[in-house]
């Protein structure tokens, strides 16, 4: 028996069938358009649910549920987005709807954040746990939070905001309109910003850096930027990088104290840093998590499902 998970963001439909052991047997998506109706996009996602099933040479008589993957608050006992800001929805009942596009098929709904983390739990790096957790560092930060083998979400569905806890009091604004916030500082947004910043710093001071020179192909700056300029030697490269990676890991060091998952799951551009990110991140939050090291230390892992993290996840959920 299959399941089908769709991962919906601002810019693509991701759809994808998966099979009993967490293998993605067939993929497609479209561009989201997000300016366009709520019905369109669901009109959408339910004909890739089909599509990929033609693909594969499924039924959709053989496809047990399916799941979505949403940004924002998502229902999942409802199966009404509440609300999500980037998209046309607010107290949308995106379950009943879909299921009408699919001849009554039971569908399931989480946010985004949430089904990311159970793909990570159920078949990627933190499978065989029942408490993790998985934070995605890319254009801002999110987190799903996975404990006793269930993704919590506090009593409204709008728990696991991660990316939204103050570690900069008064600090730099963040989209969420508070000040100070972890994503602030430690999205890769946040990161380009830092390293703008110690560029133009470097210009106005007459330092050299060869931060410059590492800019992507079409003279961007991204959350690379820093990190290869720094291991090619350059000094203010490497105070970005130092800077960036404490604010990081005051927030991963927050997040093993209140919770003590067994496993942390790094995900997002920013990881693609890979083990080395880990290697300067773990020392640092082993010294500092609670317990003194008497007390079995959490593990930081890099998350392995990448961008299929959403659609397994979201097959899954139940």
């Amino acid at each position: 028996m299959y399941r089908i998970g769709v991962d919906l963001g601002g810019t693509n439909i991701a759809v994808g069938l998966v099979d009993e052991n967490y293998r993605i047997v067939c993929k497609q998506s479209r561009p989201t358009g997000a300016d366009r109706t709520a019905e369109a996009i669901i009109a959408d996602m339910a004909a890739l649910c089909r599509s990929v099933c033609r693909e594969a040479g499924v039924s959709l008589s053989d496809v047990a549920a399916i799941g979505v993957a949403t940004p924002g608050a998502a229902n999942f006992k409802t199966g009404v987005v509440e609300y999500t800001n980037n998209l046309p929805f607010c107290k949308l009942p995106m379950a009943k709807m879909l299921s009408e596009h699919l001849d009554g098929k039971e569908v399931h709904i989480e946010n985004d954040a949430n089904a990311a983390a159970w793909g990570e739990a159920v078949a990627g790096a933190a499978k065989g746990t029942k408490k993790s957790v998985m934070i995605t560092l890319g254009t801002g930060v999110g987190g799903g939070i996975v404990i006793d083998g269930e993704v919590y979400s506090g009593f409204n569905c709008a728990g696991g905001e991660l990316g939204h806890m103050v570690i900069e009091h008064g600090g730099a604004p963040c989209t969420c309109g508070r000040r100070g916030c972890w994503e602030a500082y430690s999205s890769a947004t946040a990161l380009i910003r830092m390293t703008k910043e110690k560029m133009e710093e470097c210009q106005k001071s007459g330092r050299e850096t060869a931060l410059g020179k590492h800019l992507s192909k079409d003279g961007r700056v991204t959350g690379r930027t820093a990190f290869d300029a720094m291991r090619a030697g350059d000094a203010a490269a490497k105070e970005v990088v130092d800077t960036y990676l404490s604010y990081l890991v005051t927030g991963i060091t927050n997040i093993v104290n209140i919770f003590q998952p067994e496993v942390v799951s790094l995900g997002g551009g920013v990881s693609n840093e890979g083990q080395s990110l880990i290697d300067a991140l773990l020392p640092i939050v082993r010294s500092e998590q609670y317990g003194g090291g008497v007390v079995p230390l959490t593990d930081i892992r890099i998350a392995t499902l990448g961008n299929d993290a959403g659609i397994i996840g979201a097959a899954m959920v139940n």
